[in-house]
């Protein structure tokens, strides 16, 4: 598949097949999460893979009770190893590398005929008590994986000339 056929197929998918996901489709996705570039190079991320009905059962509760997230045949939670480093701008490092290795990761998914749906929406504790994730780590995300039993919402984007400026910054 085209990278631009990929980036317009995406969608956020809130229902599965109950099918199981190949463990070389997985594998894949994980390949493009581990190929994201990282600030410095540090790849201060560690990805969990959770495929337990009662460990996704669990994160389904911690995330609001979204049936989506314990109905998906995979769950990859998004870990920052290092949350206290910031890049030489002032913004924290994590929260921009991870985003980077989830969309990779998402657009993978597209390309092998998979799902996937990114949720902020969890409680952090939780989710680290669940998946005995060290107190001092952050989940950034968890991502949901498998084949999709619906196309997902039509997504509405902003015209390109409301979200681009030229030389400065204009309303």
């Amino acid at each position: 598949m085209e990278l631009k056929e990929a980036i317009r197929k995406r969608r956020s998918i809130r229902a599965y097949k109950d099918r199981p996901v190949p463990e070389e489709k997985l594998l894949e996705v994980l390949e493009a999460a581990r190929l994201a570039p990282s600030g410095r190079n540090s790849q201060s991320r560690k990805f969990i893979v959770v495929r337990d009905v009662e460990k996704k059962q669990a994160l389904g509760q911690a995330s609001g009770g979204q049936a989506h997230v314990h109905t998906a045949p995979v769950i990859i939670a998004a870990v920052a190893t290092d949350p206290d480093s910031y890049m030489p701008c002032g913004v924290l490092t994590y929260p921009v590398d991870l985003a980077i290795a989830i969309d990779h990761m998402t657009l993978a998914a597209v390309d092998l005929g998979l799902g996937t749906c990114w949720i902020g929406a969890f409680a952090q504790e939780e989710v680290k008590r669940i998946l005995e994730i060290p107190e001092n780590l952050k989940v950034v995300s968890l991502l949901t994986l498998g084949y999709p039993n619906e196309p997902g919402r039509p997504r509405i984007r902003k015209a390109l000339d409301e979200i681009i400026c030229y030389d400065r910054y204009e309303e």
